[in-house]
């Protein structure tokens, strides 16, 4: 019978995860997070093709988790503007609760190696990305915003402000204070309000 692996595939993208929040994606590397998971290299090397998947995977985990928990806010009200209040609280208090994954998602895809990614970790990218644009449409229209001004008002309400608030502290190096969600909270429902 064949022996367990030692290191499993959610402690490697752990372990990828605290690097890429301490020193960016450049400091993902195979050896690096082998490294830091006190995990010889051939366990990345059985697990990821190479640099490419591991980013790429890196990215995508980081994302999807931050997704689930965003998209269940979003849906958690039958009234379209208690469900963007909790999507811009959920922002905070997942960042809050998850610094090294926001720390890691202030970059960007492209920052993780995009352009090399592999067709199914491309796809599963945009996937999300048509999620969020479709779950954000459905709050326009639930809301009665139609067009492009209205997406962006519910793009800026309920995704854009609550980042920015989110953005600033961890670039700053500071906590998020206590009254952070209740801001976020309050500024998107006032860009979700019936003009």
């Amino acid at each position: 019978m064949a022996r367990p692996p030692r290191f499993d595939t959610a402690q490697l993208l752990d372990a990828a995860v605290q690097l890429a929040a301490e020193s960016g994606p450049s400091g993902v590397t195979m050896s690096a997070v082998a490294a830091a998971a006190g995990a010889p290299s051939g366990s990345l090397y059985h697990r990821f093709a190479g640099r490419s998947a591991l980013l790429a995977e890196v990215w995508l985990r980081t994302v999807e988790g931050f997704q689930a928990g965003y998209f269940e806010a979003l849906e958690s009200s039958d009234d379209p503007r208690a469900g963007g209040r909790a999507a811009a609280r959920h922002i905070v208090a997942w960042s809050r609760t998850h610094p090294a994954e926001a720390a890691l998602l202030l970059y960007g895809a492209q920052e993780f190696g995009r352009d090399d990614w592999s067709d199914e970790h491309l796809l599963r990218a945009e996937e999300g990305n048509m999620r969020v644009r479709a779950a954000l449409a459905a709050l326009a229209g639930a809301l009665g915003l139609h067009g492009r001004e209205g997406f962006d008002r519910v793009t800026l309400a309920a995704v854009d402000l609550p980042l920015s608030l989110v953005r600033r502290h961890l670039r700053g190096g500071t906590p998020l204070p206590p009254h952070a969600e209740d801001l976020a909270e309050r500024c998107t429902d006032a860009l979700l309000a019936a003009d």
